[in-house]
């Protein structure tokens, strides 16, 4: 299985609860915060997370917030995830700093906007953007069901239906490709902090369904039990942040493509959307997935690159993965007629001066359902006819 065609290809995803998808949510959570108050507050927010301890650290330029309000919902977000253990809970315990401060002026002097200069990107740096035919969700399928498994685990925990399992939870799903599709599922594992209540052979029955019901009968058929591992060095009864230290943007693979396709190297979490790491990045995969969309191609990798304070990107890449340099050239045309792919240009295109990226902070940022309150805009397939030849 070494061919171009013919291989194994493995993607892992981590829950809500792991340390630093924690870190993530608080950090979108403060994002979310100034831009409810003022959509076009600044904000970068790093967060640490720790034994009974959060520390806030960043730049932000908008509204005043008091301290209490941020570590109140620094509290909200640990409630949620489900977190009241001894080394991590959501009460008084767990301490909670804020070491939040205002914005350099001479970043904000080349991103702001003033007489005939347009808006300049909030850095330097390259973003790509994916799609794929391999699910329905255009997302590549290891990917995805990794996600499936812990979204709809953590949804039962929530709930109560699934008993003694903790928010801390990694998955991985090889799948084994044939002519360069999805063929078969290989190997699943699934590593979830629990209760001492419950030794490893009942947490292995606890969350079988969990893969039964993620992945589809097709990809599952003939597959060898023995290839099913739940955590394979044993008890794993401390976790979370009490387990290991989180910090915010150390899960970009598992917020992209889970290495199905490149990454730029920016983290997303924590950044308000003039940060071209996030929305050029998002704006990229709306490409990406229109083009797909519109079945011109079974897959497709966008490139933007950017230099802080220059409002245009510097060069656009189109990879359609065939040798059709006429399409290509075609899909590159469109791209720059229907695509204003300036800083402002990109929020304004997909909505993004709003407080909607708490959400996008676990089971990653691509392959969601677009909301009403404009969640997910550039999961949108409204632009695919724009493609058709």
């Amino acid at each position: 299985m070494n061919d171009l065609k013919n291989f194994l290809f493995t993607s892992e995803s981590v829950s809500e609860g792991h340390p630093d998808k924690v870190s993530d949510r608080i950090s979108d959570m403060v994002v979310d915060t100034y831009l409810s108050k003022d959509p076009f507050s600044r904000v970068a927010c790093e967060t640490l997370t720790t034994t009974n301890k959060v520390v806030l650290a960043g730049e932000v330029r908008g509204p005043k917030i008091q301290n209490e309000e941020l570590i109140s919902k620094v509290r909200d977000c640990i409630k949620d995830i489900g977190y009241d253990q001894e080394g991590f809970t959501w009460k008084e315990k767990t301490k909670i700093e804020s070491h939040l401060h205002s914005q350099s002026t001479d970043i904000a002097m080349g991103v702001d906007s003033a007489g005939n200069k347009d808006e300049g990107a909030g850095d330097q740096g390259i973003m790509f953007g994916y799609a794929c035919d391999e699910t329905d969700v255009l997302m590549p399928a290891p990917i995805h069901y990794s996600h499936k498994i812990l979204r709809l685990m953590a949804q039962d925990r929530k709930s109560g239906k699934l008993k003694n399992i903790e928010p801390d939870s990694k998955s991985q799903v090889t799948f084994e490709y044939v002519n360069g599709k999805p063929s078969k599922v290989r190997s699943v594992v699934i590593s979830s902090q629990h209760s001492k209540d419950v030794n490893q052979d009942q947490v292995k029955e606890l969350l079988r369904p969990y893969m039964i019901n993620s992945i589809p009968k097709i990809f599952l058929e003939g597959f060898d039990e023995k290839e099913f591992y739940v955590n394979p060095t044993g008890n794993f009864v401390i976790g979370g942040p009490d387990g290991d230290c989180g910090l915010t943007g150390r899960k970009i693979i598992v917020d992209t493509y889970g290495g199905a396709a490149p990454h730029g190297g920016g983290a997303f979490s924590g950044k308000d959307p003039t940060k071209v790491d996030r929305s050029a990045a998002y704006a990229a995969r709306y490409i990406a997935k229109n083009i797909v969309a519109s079945k011109i191609s079974e897959k497709c990798l966008i490139q933007l690159a950017y230099a802080i304070g220059v409002s245009k990107p510097l060069s656009i890449y189109v990879n359609l993965f065939d040798s059709d340099l006429d399409k290509n050239k075609f899909v590159e045309e469109k791209i720059k007629e229907n695509f204003d792919l300036s800083p402002r240009g990109i929020r304004e295109m997909l909505g993004l001066n709003k407080p909607i990226y708490e959400k996008t902070a676990a089971y990653g940022h691509f392959g969601r359902e677009p909301d009403n309150d404009g969640g997910f805009s550039w999961e949108n397939t409204d632009k695919s006819n724009i493609f058709l030849k």
